[in-house]
């Protein structure tokens, strides 16, 4: 399982469609065990582009803080689950909260 999350200042971006870079994590979905991570910056901001760009870095959970109603119904069009509400922390210790049960999608969306 891959797991993106956007950040900046290497922390949970709460703006996803303006984030600076992504923290891809891997987790070996058998273990629970985080196997690799990977920053990567990201595009130029586009409506509509992140779902296939991210789908394409065989992406398959977003953790977020704030997306808006249409970015989420695009990345469930391309099967990437996507978890909204997340505060601000590092991108290893969210993953470590999904791990464990703990982080959970809560209603927070933009609205621009």
């Amino acid at each position: 399982m891959r797991i993106a999350i956007p950040t900046s200042d290497g922390n949970l971006d709460q703006h996803f469609g303006h984030c600076a870079r992504f923290a891809l994590i891997d987790v070996d979905r058998a273990t629970n065990e985080i196997t690799g991570t990977t920053e990567m910056p990201a595009p130029e901001h586009q409506p509509g582009l992140l779902p296939p760009w991210l789908k394409e870095r065989k992406v398959d959970l977003v953790i977020a803080g704030g997306m808006g109603s249409r970015a989420q119904a695009l990345f469930q069009e391309v099967a990437i689950e996507v978890i909204t509400g997340a505060p601000q922390e590092p991108p290893l210790a969210l993953v470590r909260q999904y791990l464990q049960g703990t982080l959970v999608s809560r209603p927070h969306t933009c609205h621009h």
